[in-house]
């Protein structure tokens, strides 16, 4: 134990962000399983899709890599397709660079393939409100994203292997809006990150008509600007 009773090595702080992630897990299961029937409906095999689950690990740039794969669409649009998807990982590996500063430059580097929505939710809103000490943070960011890597890639199998056997009347394709949703809803927490929701969500489905899925990023630009420009009027009115 060390003076502040908190326990030593990174055991408690990998279980947290294990504990953390698990219910978040549960919207994770189905969206994971039609991750993997996309992959045998686009030619791959059980090798071949597990391969590109563990290389991209990135549910939603992988529906459309897959969708776009299935089509033959060129591999220079795939590539594009994907690094537009995962723009916003840039706003996340900003938000938490201040929080894990102190880690060596190997343990940040590996930290970015932990990095996704899931994650970074459950670590951004335990690290604004943990005292442990930095290494702690990156246990429970490790554990975090070790619960969701396990999680994804067995859903994954699933779905490729056993994924015809399942009815059509099954609502799989609920399951990416109700992660985000139990994602989004915790954060909700003043009028900033609701107005900031808001016009996200308005944007998004406004913009969804753009090509090569441009409206996701417009959208998060337009709702973090949003945001930041109403808490720091907040701020101003607060210290008038």
């Amino acid at each position: 134990m060390t003076d502040q009773g908190e326990p030593l090595g990174p055991a408690p702080s990998v279980r947290a962000g294990v504990v953390a992630m698990l219910p978040i897990t549960v919207g994770v299961v189905p969206f994971g399983l039609i991750a993997g029937i996309a992959a045998t409906d686009a030619g791959l095999g059980l090798a071949e899709a597990v391969g590109f689950s563990v290389v991209i690990f990135a549910g939603a740039a992988q529906l459309a890599a897959l969708d776009l794969i299935g089509r033959d669409a060129p591999l220079l649009v795939v590539i594009g397709t994907v690094l537009i998807i995962n723009l916003r990982m840039l706003m996340y590996s900003a938000g938490l660079a201040p929080r894990l500063a102190d880690q060596s430059r190997a343990r940040r580097l590996a930290g970015a393939y932990w990095l996704t929505d899931q994650t970074f939710a459950v670590s951004i809103v335990r690290f604004d409100d943990d005292r442990a000490a930095p290494v702690a943070r990156w246990w429970f960011y490790t554990g975090a994203g070790l619960a969701l890597w396990s999680v994804w890639q067995t859903s994954t199998i699933v779905g490729v292997v056993a994924g015809e056997t399942v009815p059509e009347v099954v609502p799989l394709g609920f399951a990416l809006p109700l992660a985000f949703l139990s994602l989004l809803v915790p954060t909700l927490t003043d009028r900033p990150a609701v107005v900031a929701a808001v016009v996200a969500g308005t944007v998004a489905v406004a913009a969804a008509p753009l090509p090569a899925n441009a409206g996701m990023p417009l959208a998060a630009v337009l709702g973090i600007l949003t945001g930041w420009l109403l808490s720091a009027r907040e701020d101003r009115k607060v210290r008038a």
